[in-house]
Order: structure tokens, then C-alpha cells, then sequence
């Protein structure tokens, strides 16, 4: 299984780690930027800590590559002793989104003062994660994440079973358990990925139609 038209973008060998380890887990993220993976990238290269994912999918669904899966970066972040064990056996994917929203006079903020149309934001009608407002991840870009998560869980035989506790503090995600988890299974204060229905739904068809 191949992922066609996948864009190479690499970042420079200094900017990750070119290591093979054998990888567990898949980790969603969202960027809490505009559509364009090429800016969040460069943003990327221009830093020190080696903070990157090896997929990062754009606001029109392409998906860019940054350097192998078998390699690692950092992307959990988490306060456990075993943090840069999850590092090295995940492989993270971006997902360009602004994220948590703030609701002005019946206009949607992101935290850098983007206005995000109505129409593209999800409501969740209580807070989660300490927000009610969520920037929404678009079909094209959902359509993605399964070609991709469909090839990544085939190639290093990672379990695509639905877990439907992904979306809060995970004991098992922070001790290494093989499957799809998200940035909220390992840590209490992010908000990416947000349970979206569309997204939720994609995840549970993985393990139906393999």
C-alpha cells in the first residue's frame, strides 16, 4: 500500500532525529494555525527542540511529509519518565486547524485573533477541555487521515481499534499501548484533537474495513 501524491517536504536532519525505532503508537494533532503545512513547517525549521511530526495534513487535504515514520521528534511533551519512550515509538500527524475558539458577539476567534467562519465552527454546547468552540477539521482533510492512518497501521501492524477514553487523560496511552490515540490521551492541558463526530466516526470504520 502506497500513499499517492504525498508531498515531501523535508525538514533538515537537525530538526528531527533520522533513528529507526520499532513504532506503537499513532498520535492526532492539530496545529492551532492557518491551512498552509508549508508555514507551520518552516516554523519548525527556524527551532532548536526538534518539535515536528512526520505528517502534516493541509487545509485542502494534501498531505506533506517531513521526514520518514520510522524516525522520531518531539510531539507528546508529557512530564512522565517514559516521555521519550513515547516519542521515539509514535509517529505524530498534524492536522492544520486553528482549534479552540472564542465566541465575540456571535464572531469565532482562535487564539491568535483569526476570525473563523460560523459555518466552519463545531459547538460542542459545554466546555471541553476548558472551551465550547472548536475550529471544525474539513472532509477533505479527514479523507486524508484515513488513507494515511489505514497505511501507517498496515506497514508497522499497529492496532486500528477504536478506544472511545482517547479523548481524556489515558493511563494506557502514557504506558505505550499500540493504537490510534490523540495529544488529549497524554496530556491534561491540550485540546487537539477535539472529539468531532465526523472524526470519531472516520476512526471506528478502520477496524470494519480492514
Amino acid at each position: 500500500m502506497k500513499i499517492k501524491d504525498l508531498i515531501q517536504y523535508p525538514l533538515n536532519k537537525t530538526q528531527y532525529y533520522p533513528i529507526v525505532f520499532k513504532k506503537k503508537q499513532i498520535v492526532l494533532h492539530h496545529t492551532v494555525s492557518g491551512p498552509d503545512a508549508k508555514n507551520v513547517i518552516n516554523y519548525w525549521g527556524n527551532t532548536i527542540e526538534r518539535v515536528a511530526t512526520a505528517f502534516i495534513i493541509d487545509g485542502q487535504g494534501n498531505i506533506y511529509q517531513c521526514f520518514s515514520s520510522a524516525h522520531w521528534a518531539h510531539h507528546l511533551g508529557t512530564r512522565k519518565l517514559n516521555n521519550l519512550q513515547l516519542n521515539q515509538q509514535s509517529i505524530g500527524i498534524e492536522i492544520c486547524n486553528w482549534g479552540a475558539l472564542t465566541e465575540k458577539g456571535g464572531r469565532f476567534y482562535s487564539a491568535f485573533k483569526k476570525e473563523v467562519p460560523k459555518e466552519e465552527v463545531v459547538d460542542y454546547g459545554i466546555n471541553w477541555r476548558g472551551h465550547r468552540y472548536f475550529h471544525k477539521y474539513k472532509d477533505e482533510q479527514l479523507e486524508s487521515l484515513k488513507i494515511i492512518l489505514d497505511y501507517l497501521c498496515e506497514k508497522y501492524n499497529i492496532p486500528n481499534t477504536y478506544q472511545p477514553d482517547m479523548w481524556d487523560l489515558n493511563n494506557s496511552a502514557l504506558e505505550g499501548k499500540p493504537g490510534i490515540w490523540t495529544h488529549v490521551s497524554f496530556r491534561p492541558d491540550k485540546s487537539d484533537c477535539h472529539p468531532q463526530l465526523s472524526l470519531i466516526n472516520l476512526l471506528k470504520s478502520l477496524n470494519e474495513e480492514r
